[in-house]
């Protein structure tokens, strides 16, 4: 499925994505690296020294240790683990407005051998497509050379929302690790506040993140109604509900209409033309695409559809699955 995602849209913004959201987390140093990154290629470099990457990345991790758990419930911390030590100098880096010598050193040390040799993985296997840097030069003087890839990605009009989704993944695997499922998945899954359109943590009673921002990077940053790039910072940005709410009394009260697998962000202008029309095959083909995408993620968004297709008599497996499953709503419609 990883390799139909990048193959929809054969981008470094693909890539880029195949590795923040469909990536194995078992900590959250990529998030960490990831904003650092972005920061970096924003400012149009093409190199940076390992030693000045590692300040906005150790500091990414402070401020999220603040906060929530950067790892599962259970995993090994030893006292120069970099999590245990950025938790140890976490006041002090703060104070100081830039990580201590001691956590800057640990970061400069465990960055190349760990998260920056894995960012480009993908589950089961191989690389994403594009590479997004290469770390070169002797150990004490280490440099990050950042490719055209990465400079496309974090200077495109996407690279808000791009950022946003980073942040919004960060957010969802910290709420698993709160939640204490380790490497397992959530059983009740996520719910959505349709007031505030967050994501809701059902154990803790408490928003997580935005839905947009969670969901739209699967859907390669587009409308699910007309299909062309959405812009949050330019454009104005609806959640729509693709089989509509008021279709509920032809669906039947089975099937939750007010669910993840059924909200897909839009145009504001593209939501309010649609209004209550039912679904154009485009737009069934693209939401069916979109759920696939987010089964191929870990964590919650993922166990939240697997809960769906498992109370409609499907497997829960994803690969075709959510085909088959929109076409049974869409069925209802016509019955």
């Amino acid at each position: 499925m990883t390799v139909e995602f990048f193959r929809a849209e054969p981008t470094a913004r693909s890539s880029w994505r195949l590795a923040v959201l469909m990536g194995l987390n078992a900590r959250t140093y990529k998030f960490a690296l990831g904003e650092a990154l972005l920061g970096a290629a924003a400012e149009g470099r093409t190199d940076i020294l390992l030693s000045d990457l590692a300040e906005p990345y150790a500091m990414s991790l402070v401020h999220h240790l603040a906060r929530a758990p950067q790892a599962p419930s259970g995993t090994v911390v030893g006292g120069s683990d970099p999590l245990a030590v950025a938790q140890r100098e976490a006041a002090e880096s703060v104070r100081l407005g830039a990580p201590t010598e001691e956590l800057r050193a640990v970061a400069m040390k465990s960055m190349p051998a760990m998260v920056m040799q894995k960012f480009h993985n993908l589950p089961g296997g191989g690389e994403v497509p594009h590479r997004f840097y290469e770390v070169t030069g002797p150990a004490r003087q280490r440099v990050v050379r950042l490719s055209d890839h990465l400079r496309e990605v974090a200077l495109s009009d996407q690279a808000v929302s791009l950022r946003e989704e980073l942040g919004a993944r960060w957010s969802i695997v910290e709420t698993s690790f709160a939640a204490e499922v380790g490497r397992s998945l959530i059983q009740e899954g996520v719910a959505v506040d349709l007031e505030t359109l967050r994501i809701t943590d059902k154990q803790r009673r408490r928003p997580v993140t935005g839905l947009t921002a969670s969901v739209i990077g699967f859907q390669h940053g587009r409308c699910n109604i007309c299909a062309d790039p959405l812009i949050p910072n330019i454009d104005n940005v609806a959640v729509d509900h693709v089989f509509p709410y008021s279709f509920k009394r032809l669906i039947g009260p089975a099937i939750d209409l007010d669910a993840i697998w059924n909200l897909a962000p839009a145009h504001a202008a593209c939501n309010l033309r649609k209004s209550n029309q039912p679904p154009d095959r485009g737009q069934l083909t693209r939401l069916a695409q979109r759920n696939e995408a987010i089964m191929q993620s870990p964590h919650p968004l993922k166990r939240t559809l697997q809960i769906t297709l498992l109370r409609h008599g499907f497997k829960g497996a994803g690969t075709g699955e959510w085909f088959g499953f929109i076409r049974q709503v869409h069925g209802l419609l016509q019955s």
